[in-house]
């Protein structure tokens, strides 16, 4: 965080926004996978149509969830210990949605450090935009049907396998993936046993890979879009303001608040609303990029006239 974005909040305050708490960070764990036992017990009692739909909305969300806290354990915010945050992380957030801490610490920080550069990865996420709604309707579609999860697991395991050029793909893919196909069998095997080996498929991986890619693409254009001043912290990133039962699908354990995550990138997530109101008293939000609603930014992002290629 540069010197600039420690004026706006005192020194002693910072470092109590800074305190990680183990508690609350579990509590989010627990909570998270808590709602995900509730649905796979919903499957159970009541197997229908009507329960995958159910389910396949608060999944969804829910696999956003992790990628939040996974997100949280990339910055080392869940726990204080590095090697038990890095574990906890990777093995009760990353390796169930097939992804990786550490890879994504990687990256991840270099667009903290190079925020709408040409060398922030995230850069083609946010000039992508704005699309026509005809472009928009279209992106959906491929994330209902699949075809935005495709590209990014096989991207995945496309990276999986170069990791080892010389070994068998299926070694490669097995050796680097491991704690991913650890976790699957552990969760299939768990299902088998309560009777209902199709919720693997109908409640964990259906919305996995449709749901999840719909919320994905809301938060990143919330996040990043249509910014008014990519050269200024406060509006160069976006907060968007939303109700509880709307943040539960769209916006879990406040990732909505990235502005205040982007300055101040060391204060876990269940400081992010303290640091929002603390900032709101001090007049700093009055010229800040901050959104009343998820249904603004959409209108935003999808005013062009002209469909990119």
């Amino acid at each position: 965080m540069s010197a600039s974005h420690e004026l706006y909040l005192s020194r002693e305050t910072l470092a109590e926004l800074r305190q990680v708490s183990a508690w609350r960070s579990l509590g989010s764990l627990a909570f998270t996978w808590a709602c995900i036992g509730g649905c796979f017990a919903l499957y159970a009692v009541y197997p229908s149509v009507l329960t995958v739909v159910i389910t396949w909305f608060v999944m969804s969300g829910r696999h956003l969830a992790l990628a939040v806290l996974m997100h949280d354990g990339a910055h080392g915010l869940l726990l204080r210990d590095k090697r038990w945050n890095d574990r906890i992380s990777q093995w009760l957030t990353a390796y169930p949605t097939m992804a990786d801490t550490l890879l994504y610490r990687r990256v991840h920080f270099e667009h903290h450090r190079n925020t709408w550069t040409d060398k922030d990865p995230d850069l083609g996420l946010a000039t992508a935009l704005p699309v026509t709604r005809a472009s928009f309707r279209r992106k959906m579609i491929r994330d209902l049907t699949g075809q935005t999860a495709y590209q990014r697991l096989r991207a995945t395991a496309q990276y999986a396998f170069a990791l080892e050029p010389q070994s068998s793909k299926l070694l490669a893919f097995a050796r680097n993936l491991r704690g991913f196909l650890i976790t699957q069998a552990l969760l299939l095997t768990g299902l088998c046993f309560a009777g209902i080996p199709e919720a693997f498929l109908l409640v964990w991986w259906l919305p996995a890979l449709t749901g999840y890619q719909v919320v994905l693409r809301l938060r990143s254009i919330a996040e990043h879009a249509c910014v008014p001043d990519p050269s200024d912290p406060l509006r160069r990133t976006r907060t968007t303001l939303a109700p509880a039962w709307l943040r539960f699908f769209l916006a879990p354990h406040h990732v909505n608040y990235h502005l205040e995550h982007h300055l101040f990138m060391t204060v876990p997530h269940y400081n992010l609303p303290r640091a929002h109101r603390l900032l709101r008293e001090l007049g700093v939000l009055e010229r800040a990029e901050v959104a009343p609603s998820y249904a603004r930014v959409l209108r935003v992002a999808t005013n062009a006239q002209v469909a990119p290629g």
